[in-house]
């Protein structure tokens, strides 16, 4: 694994043989979660999710590599889920404060 970073003031970013280290969140309604934990652990790789719970819907977060996007994707579909529900951001990010 890499961090990488230039300095054209983006963020630092890790990097392993599948890519970007990103992070992934879905969120759903509450009756759903047991259904989209089940979905998730049909992944080639372990999913250790952390849960936010808030009213009327559950965010579900874990860390992925960016060439393992596309098999959640097909995970959600192929589980009734809206794959577009699925949101990526980057792992790290720095903030600069004055």
């Amino acid at each position: 694994m890499s961090i990488r970073s230039d300095d054209s003031g983006l963020p630092f970013a890790l990097f392993g043989l599948e890519g970007e280290l990103v992070s992934l969140r879905i969120t759903v309604e509450p009756k759903l979660l047991e259904d989209l934990l089940e979905a998730l652990s049909s992944l080639d790789f372990p999913v250790n999710p952390q849960l936010y719970h808030r009213h009327a819907e559950v965010s579900v977060e874990f860390p992925a590599y960016s060439a393992q996007v596309d098999q959640v994707r097909a995970a959600l579909r192929h589980n009734g889920f809206n794959p577009k529900s699925l949101e990526s951001a980057a792992v790290l990010t720095l903030t600069h404060q004055a």
